[in-house]
């Protein structure tokens, strides 16, 4: 081996270790391995950034453009009504709600397509009688396998056809994906639909009422004169028993503690770090005299006497039920609830909880609610936080947030609303479906059924196909133009784009073509079959441990590499790295709607492979035959 293919075996290591090991995000891996073969020598610095022109980024966000203008303007809403059965059983309403992911995500961003119907899953698990988690890893296992029925439906459909077409042989067309995907989308919708619901973990019983989402991590603070103050720790955990929540840690005089000596005194101004369902919260406030430490203002955390009006107020906006009355209230109750919220202005009289999920792609990722000035920006109060399989014992306020945490928030609705605009949230609570505007409606549809309808005509290139929907999406201003770039997914962007060209040096390099005569000589032996079975293997492992698009583009060479040493057709295989990205089911990791439900399915990193690991089976039991016969060899 040369030292340039030993060069970038050692940064492909790297990369993959560093996904791997999570530390940071996927795009910063991505742009360290493009400069390190900058100085390594293997990507000349006039080329380091030529894949930010490559077709398959520029169509990558094109879609999300595309894909906003129908969420905005309330194209899904509509579709959901009308597809959604009202009263049907389980069989077919969770078929139902699956098949209209997969189908959304065919055509538009997966993570979209999942925040839209997380509240419509909501209120199904309530109606069926399930626990949420229950429909919601159906729904995001759905959408991830209607990605890869078309040739915009995923990320790494769209390398796939870019390495195809820089192999001389042209990119993939828009609807070749379809009869592989749409057979395995089918019989997996089925399979999940019938089957495999049963296997996702309940983490709650169902029938409970409301949304049940794992316990939280909450700070209260002991008041003069409340139970709780001269108690023991002990005596505390004792009167909190049957309300099911344990004190975790405590905050005396600024120093914080964890898992303290049972026998310690509790003060008044100690604040107290509690576990407890949402619902629970009530019955900890009111047992002991306690109060939310984020509802107290700052210059009444040291005085922490507050008048009983105030008291009762506050409780009252600690359950959801109360909350959901919170428009009931009368003039004179808003008065005495403004007088226990903070000191930024309020945009409405109505103050209520809500519950709020990370997105993958949010900007509070590693940041906490001081960082962001929570209180002063916004005039909301971050309540609890709930992070299942793992507890962070961090003061509430200083907790970085990651992708997949529950936020309890506590604010007017439209405090809210903007913060998790702004923010990258999904609320949870339940909503209207509605259509805000019925000209934008047709206009932001017509404009995806043109731009797809053109690129799979062969009329126009896809990415400049999507590009003229773009811009025409910005002249009707069904996404007006000042949230264009707001719109774009733009780690995913440059992780795509540092990546092309870092694939590209192992073709160059010749490094895939030894990585695929070794797999083919001392595992397939030679096998046709066998070998285009182990590519799909192979790759459904790396995008259950890391992203989706960087599995495409380490694969793509190796495939090409694999057919070549075979001497057989490399659509097969190109194929079958496009259908193995697109199955990361058994990890929360592999793919962005996986971590979008870990929060509120109360889900822990070991169960996705539970539904996982067979429906990856029957995928490849459904897909390796019709490879065989769609792409022969």
């Amino acid at each position: 081996m040369t030292n340039d293919q030993w060069a970038i075996l050692a940064i492909l290591a790297a990369t993959v270790a560093m996904f791997l090991w999570g530390r940071w995000r996927h795009d910063m891996v991505a742009i360290g391995a493009l400069l390190a073969c900058v100085l390594a020598g293997l990507i000349a610095p006039a080329e380091a950034f030529s894949g930010f022109g490559h077709p398959a980024v520029i169509t990558v966000a094109c879609v999300l453009v595309l894909s906003h203008g129908l969420q905005s303007s309330g194209a899904v809403d509509a579709l959901t009504r009308a597809v959604l059965p009202a009263n049907a059983g389980r069989l077919v309403t969770l078929a139902a709600l699956m098949g209209l992911g997969a189908i959304l995500s065919g055509f538009m961003n997966n993570v979209g397509a999942m925040a839209l119907l997380m509240p419509v899953a909501i209120q199904v698990a309530q109606r069926l009688d399930l626990t949420p988690g229950q429909v919601l890893m159906p729904l995001a296992f759905g959408t991830i396998l209607g990605g890869m029925t078309t040739l915009i439906g995923t990320p790494p459909n769209l390398i796939v056809s870019g390495f195809r077409a820089e192999a001389g042989m042209g990119g993939f067309g828009m609807f070749d994906f379809t009869p592989i995907g749409l057979a395995v989308a089918v019989v997996g919708v089925l399979f999940v639909a019938l089957v495999g619901w049963r296997l996702v973990p309940a983490r709650k019983q169902a029938g409970v009422e409301g949304f049940e989402s794992g316990a939280y991590i909450t700070e209260v603070r002991v008041k003069e004169d409340s139970k709780a103050e001269g108690m023991s720790l002990r005596e505390i955990e004792a009167a909190l028993a049957d309300i099911d929540a344990q004190i975790i840690g405590i905050v005396q005089h600024e120093v914080r503690l964890i898992a303290a000596n049972p026998g310690r005194r509790v003060h008044a101004g100690d604040i107290l770090m509690i576990e407890a369902e949402a619902d629970s919260l009530t019955d900890v406030l009111s047992t002991l005299q306690l109060k939310l430490e984020e509802s107290i203002k700052p210059e009444e955390a040291e005085p922490p006497e507050e008048p009983e009006q105030n008291q009762a107020s506050n409780a009252a906006a600690t359950t959801k039920e109360d909350s959901k009355e919170s428009g009931k209230k009368s003039a004179k109750d808003h008065a005495e609830q403004a007088d226990s919220e903070v000191d930024a202005p309020a945009k409405s009289g109505d103050v209520l909880l809500m519950e709020l999920v990370v997105l993958p792609s949010s900007s509070l990722a590693g940041r906490s609610a001081s960082d962001i000035l929570l209180r002063t920006r916004y005039g909301v109060n971050l309540l609890a936080l709930s992070r299942e399989g793992q507890r962070s014992m961090k003061r509430l306020r200083s907790i970085a947030l990651q992708s997949g945490d529950l936020l309890l928030m506590q604010g007017p609705p439209e405090s809210i609303a903007e913060f998790a605009a702004d923010n990258g949230c999904v609320p949870l609570a339940q909503r209207e479906l509605r259509i805000p505007n019925k000209r934008k409606l047709w206009q932001s549809s017509l404009i995806m059924l043109l731009a797809i309808g053109s690129a799979a005509a062969g009329l126009l290139p896809a990415a400049i196909s999507f590009a003229m929907g773009v811009l025409a999406s910005m002249a009707l201003r069904t996404v007006p133009p000042r949230k264009v770039y707001e719109t774009i997914d733009w780690p995913v962007i440059v992780l795509l784009a540092a990546l092309i060209p870092v694939a590209g040096v192992m073709q160059t390099t010749g490094t895939a073509d030894i990585i695929a005569r070794f797999l083919i000589e001392n595992v397939a032996q030679g096998h046709a079959i066998v070998g285009l079975v182990l590519i799909l293997v192979v790759t459904m492992f790396l995008s259950d441990l890391m992203n989706n698009a960087a599995t495409a583009a380490v694969m793509c060479p190796i495939a090409l590499g694999t057919a070549a040493t075979l001497g057989v057709s490399p659509d097969s295989f190109l194929m079958a790295v496009a259908i193995g990205a697109s199955c990361a089911f058994l990890t929360p990791i592999g793919h962005q709607n996986n971590t979008l439900i870990l929060g509120p399915g109360g889900f822990r990193f070991g169960d996705y492979w539970k539904l996982g690991l067979p429906l990856e089976i029957i995928v490849m039991v459904v897909a390796v035959p019709l490879l065989l016969i769609v792409w022969p060899l």
